[in-house]
């Protein structure tokens, strides 16, 4: 993760926490920006792209729970959260809204930075040039084509995207409804089908699935050797 390009957003009203986070982020190869409260943030996200951000809970105005909830409703971005409070219920509070860590202050900078490694790790993409595998099948993201059994079996740009997702999330249990929403298609039996058209190009035996599996009453699991 060293010489990334990934780009983090800290929101914090005490200058001396935004000053130490953006030195020590930018010494380990970030491009940071910063932001005092919740309306200069919300501008920032305006006209930036950011692989993650960083929300002090207490901040005047808008808190770091309101601007979490408001942040998830228009982009899928992932927050972490500064809090001096340690009870249980107020870390739940964000997680609930939608946070995806928190670290109370005191804190170590080394243990932010590894609590920001683990959520880059789990929601980057694939590396759509490098080939995927799943079992014997070889799929080329890229040119759309699947590889198995001999054959070269071109997918649609719908399978594509669900491909995408389950395979940058490996035994993540995918719902009808957000698969839908990944590859655009709204009926439910419509879902069903292009799941099975998945698994005859994909599995050796697409009526007893080895990776990509119904789970009962949730959705579709990809599974990889």
């Amino acid at each position: 993760m060293e010489n990334n390009n990934y780009h983090i957003l800290i929101v914090d009203d005490d200058d001396r926490i935004r000053i130490l986070l953006k030195d020590y982020l930018s010494e380990k190869k970030f491009t940071v920006s910063t932001a005092e409260n919740a309306e200069q943030a919300k501008n920032r996200l305006e006209y930036f792209k950011f692989d993650l951000l960083i929300l002090d809970v207490m901040m005047p105005g808008q808190d770091g729970y309101a601007l979490t909830r408001d942040i998830k409703k228009k982009i899928d971005v992932p927050i972490i959260l500064l809090t001096a409070k340690g009870e249980v219920e107020n870390r739940i509070k964000g997680l609930e809204l939608g946070a995806d860590d928190y670290i109370g202050k005191p804190f170590e900078p080394k243990e932010l930075l590894l609590r920001i490694k683990n959520i880059i790790k789990k929601t980057s993409k694939i590396d759509l040039e490098t080939k995927q595998k799943i079992g014997q099948a070889e799929i080329d993201l890229n040119k759309m084509i699947i590889n198995f059994e001999n054959k070269s079996i071109k997918i649609n740009n719908s399978e594509k995207k669900v491909l995408i997702e389950m395979l940058s999330s490996p035994g993540k249990t995918f719902s009808r409804e957000k698969i839908g929403k990944i590859s655009g298609i709204t009926q439910e039996r419509s879902i069903d089908v292009m799941i099975t058209r998945l698994r005859q190009k994909i599995e050796v035996n697409p009526k007893n699935p080895k990776f990509l599996q119904t789970i009962r009453g949730s959705g579709y699991v990809l599974w990889i050797e």
